[in-house]
């Protein structure tokens, strides 16, 4: 279980997030919708510490932090519970899929480069990669890189894995094949906090949604409540901009 308490963030005089609380039972899919500055990646990233809380709680499990206060051993603790994966892949030009993926066992986990690599090319399996895993990110196109990008947050391990907008950097035709991947992994009972502008994933996938503005989680629950029936009128009025239809 995740659970967020009270978190606040401010970025000079900017208040980010205004106390937001936030449970995520193990296995679940959460959603986090809303519009552009309204808080989704910076609440996000405090979850790992990389964008560090004011003020507020947050625990994964049996470990529970002050956000504000935490030592570094509770940090470390925390980040290779979870897993992070960015709009942008950051992949290691000069090392082919496999090798990217292998990256983390071997640096961070100090696995054996044969375990890393058979556990590499599982991961990669898993997120439809098996036939390209000696190519370099400039031979794949952005859909496939993502998903390299998830394999490679598959192989840590994580408790969660958290999104940050995995599609909004690709091409139209390219999103699905990246949401198919992302779809299988949450069958498969990996806890995931998704901040996403796709409707339809949001809608036939999440166990929950969330919808934030102005660093405040304005309402939440099951998808077929918000999407169908929400009850405050600036969740409505954001849902009738957007597509949720889409699949």
């Amino acid at each position: 279980m995740i659970e967020l308490r009270g978190i606040e963030k401010s970025f000079g005089k900017n208040k980010v997030l205004r106390g937001i609380d936030l449970t995520v039972k193990t296995g679940e899919v959460v959603c986090v919708l809303g519009p552009s500055g309204s808080g989704k990646t910076t609440m996000l990233r405090t979850i790992n510490f990389l964008a560090p809380a004011d003020r507020g709680e947050i625990t994964i499990d049996a470990l529970t932090v002050d956000a504000a206060n935490a030592a570094k051993e509770d940090i470390m603790r925390i980040r290779r519970s979870s897993a992070m994966v960015f709009q942008h892949c950051n992949l290691f030009v000069n090392r082919n899929a496999v090798e990217n993926v292998m990256e983390g066992l071997i640096v961070v986990q100090r696995m054996k480069k044969k375990d890393a690599y058979d556990k590499s090319v599982l991961c990669l399996e898993k997120v439809r990669m098996l036939d390209k895993i000696e190519s370099y990110p400039n031979q794949l196109s952005g859909g496939q890189q993502q998903r390299v990008a998830i394999a490679r947050a598959l192989a840590l391990n994580p408790k969660v894995i958290l999104f940050d907008e995995p599609t909004s950097s690709l091409d139209p035709e390219l999103v699905n094949e990246v949401l198919a991947v992302m779809k299988d992994i949450a069958s498969e009972g990996m806890t995931m906090i998704v901040v996403t502008h796709e409707m339809g994933f949001a809608r036939n996938v999440a166990d929950h949604v969330v919808f934030m503005e102005d660093g405040l989680k304005v309402e939440e629950g099951e998808p077929e409540v918000i999407f169908e029936h929400p009850r405050q009128a600036r969740t409505l009025q954001f849902l009738n901009g957007t597509d949720s239809t889409a699949p």
